[in-house]
């Protein structure tokens, strides 16, 4: 293991990176890589408990730490109480980054190597950081698909673990990719509907576009030529907090100007900036099951007929023929997408874990339902629930969630 040591503000931020196997448990596989991660410690906080954060996605690395209004927003609620461990999951980050080098693996490479970035491995890694830092156990904060990692370590190793908590990350344990899909499409059905029942002209400015689309008038900066389903794709913004006034404001501006389509380029999910979260966002509900484009397959008739409809965090499989960032990866998606994934979670293991912690379960997240995230936290009875409407699914970056949660798990009373 290597450490480098700088300094941000009163933070100190140790910089720590270990070799590791790429495929664990598979001691004739001699493939490594390295995993980073970085420990900011407040001033004074040399004496404080580990809490290790496990960022959205999948796909995605770790948030750069500084304080608040910057980013992360719940850093300070979390350095009052711990030292903060912040993974760059494999893949991501300083954790030997995925990106368009590796297409000279070739599709087959390419799928496999990605296969062994999931979760399982993930918190096979965080378990040599934890070791290497000489700490028994830790405390452990998920965001979203950071929650779903959580429900796979407690699965494997809960005896690592004090308090957890977890935000709009309870998965659906043991249910098929096509059930968790199903049931978004309905969130996002009544989303939509929300949507342009506040904004009742919006409906046919949508139309609109959708109508420039379909005709090939709407093209990126980047040459994409927007297609239909990209367009319905940012329904995705209408999970978040204040996703909703992007949208807004992208309904609002002429689409052919120069502004609209390079708000446009930003807003739309799914980019090549992070491949692995197109290209195995479907494998995290992947419990036991091969995906085969779940999204696509139990798309319900009502939104084949009406696009104004807008889709959520539905990857699609025609993008791989539409969005130029995406189409290098084409072989190798349609690999992992008939890839037949281990399971990640163990009912009776979660069960028996003792986890001890808080839960923010969002009432309108569009891409967690509460539904499967409630079924799931009663295999957890020692993680208290915060079920609430405040806030979207990226409640999180809002200073207080974290604190309820800290709240919660110390017994402290929550408004």
């Amino acid at each position: 293991m290597t450490v480098t040591t700088r300094r941000l503000q009163d933070l100190r931020i140790d910089d720590h990176t270990l070799i590791v196997p790429l495929v664990w448990g598979d001691d004739t596989d001699t493939r490594t890589i390295d995993v980073h991660a970085a420990v900011v410690t407040p001033d004074g906080g040399e004496a404080l408990p580990y809490l290790l954060f496990l960022q959205g996605g999948p796909g995605f690395e770790a948030p750069h730490a500084f304080h608040a209004p910057t980013s992360p927003s719940w850093l300070d609620a979390a350095i009052a109480h711990y030292r903060v461990v912040l993974l760059d999951q494999r893949g991501t980050g300083a954790s030997t980054p995925f990106g368009d080098a590796d297409l000279d693996r070739g599709d087959e490479g390419v799928a496999e190597y990605v296969t062994h970035l999931r979760a399982d491995a993930i918190v096979e890694d965080a378990e040599a950081i934890r070791e290497s830092l000489g700490v028994s156990t830790w405390s452990v904060l998920g965001q979203s698909f950071g929650g779903f990692t959580i429900l796979r370590y407690l699965s494997v190793h809960a005896s690592s673990l004090d308090e957890v908590y977890i935000t709009g990350g309870l998965s659906a344990a043991g249910r098929r990719p096509d059930e968790v899909y199903a049931l978004t499409y309905d969130k996002m059905r009544d989303a939509s509907e929300a949507y342009y029942r506040r904004f009742p002209g919006h409906r046919d400015a949508m139309r609109e576009r959708l109508d420039l689309a379909a005709s090939g008038g709407i093209v990126l900066p980047d040459g994409e030529v927007v297609s239909t389903s990209r367009l319905r794709s940012l329904g995705m913004l209408l999970g978040t907090n204040d996703g909703w006034q992007t949208l807004h404001s992208l309904l609002e501006t002429d689409p052919r100007t120069n502004a609209s389509r390079y708000d446009l380029a930003a807003a739309l999910p799914f980019s090549a900036r992070n491949p692995l979260y197109y290209l195995f966002h479907e494998s995290s509900y992947a419990d036991g099951f091969a995906t085969r484009w779940a999204a696509d397959r139990v798309e319900p008739q009502d939104f084949r007929d009406d696009e104004t409809l807008l889709t959520g965090e539905h990857a699609r499989r025609d993008w791989l023929d539409t969005v130029p960032g995406l189409t290098p990866w084409k072989g190798a998606a349609l690999r992992l997408a008939e890839t037949e994934w281990p399971r990640l979670y163990d009912a009776a293991a979660l069960e028996a874990s003792g986890a001890r912690g808080a839960a923010a379960v969002y009432v309108n997240d569009v891409y967690v339902p509460v539904e499967f995230s409630l079924e799931t936290a009663k295999l957890l009875p020692g993680v208290t629930p915060w079920v609430t409407s405040e806030h979207e699914h990226n409640g999180l970056r809002s200073g207080d969630v974290l604190t309820r949660l800290i709240d919660l798990a110390q017994g402290r009373r929550v408004r």
